[in-house]
């Protein structure tokens, strides 16, 4: 059985810097064990914490420019 990851979000709340994500779990044939399972994290690690950032000052930049 393999765990492939279908989306990924990264946003600020109250507790800090949060990543959920959500992913299937696949048998070696290719048929579908579960769907749209999801996860919540607090990241802590400041390398990817900064990362989350760089993502987030992207996409402002992409507003940015319309």
């Amino acid at each position: 059985m393999q765990k492939i990851i279908t989306s990924v979000t990264v946003f600020n709340d109250a507790v800090g810097k949060r990543m959920s994500a959500t992913y299937s779990e696949v048998e070696e044939d290719g048929s579908i064990i579960s769907d749209n399972k999801r996860f919540d994290r607090i990241i802590t690690d400041n390398t990817i914490k900064g990362k989350a950032d760089d993502l987030a000052a992207y996409a402002q930049s992409l507003i940015d420019e319309t």
